[in-house]
């Protein structure tokens, strides 16, 4: 499907008139956040055309994704090594797109989120000199390791980058108080909820029979636990939680995709395995985890962009962290930041099970990540400012 980039790879010439966009990407959230915005990209061929480098970062995970959105990369970095580490991904990261950049010679590189890969991608573009726009600027937590390594890596991207897409007004704040120039700022929604509302408006192409009981009988409540700094400790409070969640209320079951990642996937099965209405299933294609999302009656989750995903189901969020970098779920009422010790987590989730009027305000509360037209106003930016071979002079949003 993909094309692995060589030593030997040779410079494609580019299309007169038109302006070439680089993506890149390597996790699964950042496939899901920047489709939409290929997708927009390839509306206009007449004037942009779009190439698609993908770092393979989590790579069973990904393939799934590029496969529901259609999404054939032009370069396929491969970087995925059985014990790969920071270090590991970072090195093989630039030297892949070192050579890709080469090749393609793009008039501007597209990066989304906090990633590796997304501070692979901006420092290589910077490199070479090409502007960097990024999809999902400004979010924070003012804690450098929390969450860990994004929150330094968007940092470092914020200083690299040329132009800005924050999904809020709270995000663009962010970069202003750090100094980033208003004109090189644009609000735009998150793109994640355009994915998400596409998906959600059609059957999924990933079926699986096995997990249609889910949601029907019984309450569901369904988890995603994964991060990095949730390693240890602190996942065993949250599965202890969930075990205890299980015992008091007869009539929920928690449906829990575990992880791949040893360090999840072991206490996981050790904890949790065997429970009574406690199931543990494979990592979902995202379609269907979307349609998951549709019949639960809550979330739990460690991640950030399901707190930005849920809400527009109209799916009450509880955030099994100390800190976020979306505090304008918490503002709007649409997501509780509830810790990770046990006690705190079974607490908060007895409460939206047994308080109708709490559940109700967090349920119908509105959504602040967007509207869905978020791909939309990143490439009508782009339309209206790269041009070749001009594409390092940018205008100021607005101008």
């Amino acid at each position: 499907m993909s094309k692995p980039v060589g030593p030997d790879s040779s410079s494609r010439e580019k299309s007169p008139g038109r302006v070439r966009i680089l993506t890149i990407f390597g996790t699964r959230p950042e496939a899901i956040k920047l489709a939409p915005v290929v997708h927009e990209i390839e509306r206009h061929p007449e004037s942009l055309e779009v190439r698609t480098v993908v770092s393979a970062q989590h790579r069973e995970m990904l393939d799934c994704v590029l496969e529901l959105f259609d999404l054939v990369p032009d370069h396929d970095l491969n970087i995925m090594r059985a014990g790969q580490d920071l270090f590991d991904i970072t090195c093989h990261g630039l030297a892949g797109l070192k050579r890709v950049l080469k090749v393609e010679s793009p008039d501007f590189v597209l990066v989304q989120g906090d990633t590796t890969t997304t501070l692979v991608g901006a420092l290589g573009a910077h490199y070479f000199k090409i502007p960097v726009g990024h999809v999902e600027a400004g979010l924070r937590t003012r804690d450098r390791y929390h969450p860990f390594p994004e929150e330094i890596n968007r940092q470092l991207v914020t200083v690299l980058s040329e132009i800005h897409f924050p999904p809020t007004r709270m995000s663009r704040a962010n970069l202003l108080a750090e100094g980033v120039p208003e004109g090189r700022i644009l609000v735009t929604g998150n793109t994640v909820v355009d994915a998400l509302l596409a998906i959600a408006s059609r059957a999924p192409k990933h079926h699986d029979e096995s997990l249609e009981p889910f949601g029907r009988s019984k309450r569901m409540i369904l988890v995603t636990a994964h991060r990095r700094e949730s390693f240890g400790g602190p996942m065993r409070e949250m599965f202890t939680a969930f075990q205890e969640v299980a015992k008091r209320h007869p009539d929920v079951e928690i449906v829990y995709p575990v992880h791949l990642n040893p360090n999840v996937l072991g206490p996981a099965r050790e904890i949790l395995g065997g429970q009574e209405r406690i199931h543990l299933i494979v990592p979902q294609p995202y379609d269907q985890f979307v349609h998951l999302m549709k019949r639960a009656h809550l979330i739990l989750t460690d991640s950030g962009g399901i707190q930005e995903e849920a809400p527009a189901l109209g799916k009450p969020v509880l955030v099994m962290r100390e800190t976020t970098e979306r505090p304008e779920g918490i503002e709007a009422g649409t997501v509780k930041l509830v810790g990770t010790s046990a006690r705190s987590i079974q607490s908060s989730v007895a409460r939206l099970l047994t308080d109708g009027d709490e559940y109700h305000r967090m349920a119908t509360a509105t959504n602040p990540y967007g509207d869905g037209h978020a791909s939309r106003r990143i490439v009508d930016w782009i339309l209206s400012n790269v041009r070749r071979p001009e594409a390092a002079t940018l205008r100021p949003v607005g101008s």
